[in-house]
Formats: structure tokens, sequence, C-alpha cells
């Protein structure tokens, strides 16, 4: 059993459920994690919408400060999140607006640059969920302990290489063949996309495990949450990705 509820998302693993099944009242439901989601991500958009407007009325020097204070937050709230999931309800929305601030301005600078790209970010976002749940729902990507241990590898290897990358950037070393627009950078950013991607199905599984064997309520907004954290992933490495494209442009 212990298996099922293994995720390639840490916020969406095994110990998010273990422990945590009702025998009693209501429990978890998978309209009711959907519909969670639907109001993190009415959150997200609302904040990015106003920290847009913010940069294309008062300039790019009027949004730093917002996505520094978004991107901290929004740490600090999944952190918070992950560890106590029955703040869930609470913490999760808050997490969501913090990110939007991010989303808002990260989006805006892009914009300033490639007019248009954030856009077809989203598209290609939302159209990669849309496209992943059928296939998952139709049955032709099925989720077995192979396929979650490969995901979860990967995506353990990408969050260690950006974390040493990061390290190593305050000893100014830098890797601009792996983050630049050439075919190198260009291959790895695919890759990435792709494992944070196949994050979505694994997801997808969680919430339908988790409505099955009766989690607390609470958990449609912890899943909710988890499933927001791998689409904001998703979403900044289709941009960082179409960047790329197009600066070859």
């Amino acid at each position: 059993m212990a298996d099922l509820f293994r995720s390639g998302n840490p916020t969406l693993n095994e110990s998010a459920l273990r422990g945590d099944v009702v025998g009693y009242g209501q429990g978890m439901t998978i309209s009711g994690a959907v519909n969670k989601t639907g109001i993190l991500a009415i959150l997200v958009v609302a904040s990015a919408a106003w920290t847009w407007s913010r940069f294309f009325n008062s300039g790019p020097e009027s949004v730093t400060g917002l996505i520094a204070v978004g991107a901290i937050g929004g740490l600090i709230f999944a952190l918070v999140t992950v560890f106590k999931k029955t703040w869930a309800p609470v913490t999760a929305p808050i997490y969501a607006v913090l990110e939007g601030l991010v989303l808002g301005g990260v989006s805006a600078i892009y914009e300033a640059r490639f007019q248009g790209l954030p856009m077809q970010a989203v598209g290609l976002t939302f159209g990669t969920l849309v496209a992943l749940l059928l296939v998952y729902r139709a049955g032709i990507i099925k989720v077995t302990d192979k396929f979650r241990l490969g995901v979860v590898a990967a995506t353990g290897g990408i969050a260690a290489f950006y974390l040493l990358t990061w390290i190593l950037s305050f000893f100014h070393i830098t890797f601009p063949s792996i983050f630049g627009a050439g075919p190198l950078g260009i291959g790895i950013s695919v890759v990435i996309v792709i494992v944070a991607a196949l994050n979505l199905v694994l997801d997808f599984d969680f919430i339908e495990t988790g409505a099955r064997v009766g989690a607390p309520k609470y958990m449609e907004w912890y899943a909710a949450f988890g499933l927001m954290v791998t689409l904001i992933w998703l979403y900044l490495e289709i941009l960082r990705l179409l960047s790329k494209l197009r600066s070859r442009d």
C-alpha cells in the first residue's frame, strides 16, 4: 500500500498520506481537489496580473521587491504546508498569492523582451495539463513503481543540479553553454520540461489514490497545493525554453 502514495513531487508523496486516512466523516474527493486547485489558480492569476500591471505602469523597479517577497514568502509557506498538512486550507492560498507575485513579475520581464512569450507559455502549460490528464484517464500512461522511481530520480537530479549551480554562482562559476540558447542548453530545457510534465501524472495518481482511500478533507487543499507547485514549475521551465528558442531567431 505504501508504494501507492509515492510521488515525484516532494509535496505529494507517500508520507503525505501515511496515517492520515479517516475512517468516518467526510473525506477527500477528486472533485473537491479539482475545485481547490481552481481556487488556487485564480489566486495565482489575480496576484500575477497585479504585479504585471505594476511592471508596465510603474516600471521594472516597482516589482523587484515584490518578486523577492513572493519568492522568499512562497518558499516559507510551501515548507510550512509540507510539514503541517492540516494547515493547508490556510497556507496553500497564501502560497498561491505569493507565487503569483513572482510569476507576474517574471512574466512581465519576459514579455518586455519577447512580446507574447508568456501567453504562449501559459497556453502550453495548460495544454500539457489537459493532454496528460486525458492520457492518464485513458490508461495510456500507467503509474507503476518503475515509472514513479524514474520520475522521482529525474526530479531529484534536476533539483540537485539547480542547487549546485546556484551555490557555484556565488563563486562566479557559471555554465553558459547549459543555460544558454545553444543546442545543449535547449536540449537540457526540453528534458526538464518533460520531467516536470511527467510529475503531473504522479500528482493525478496521488489525488485519485487519496480519494479512494478516504484521506481527510483538508488533503484536498494539500493535493491542490502540490499540483500548483508542479504547474508553476512547468510554466517557468516552458517560459525558459521558449525564450531560448526565441533568442535563436
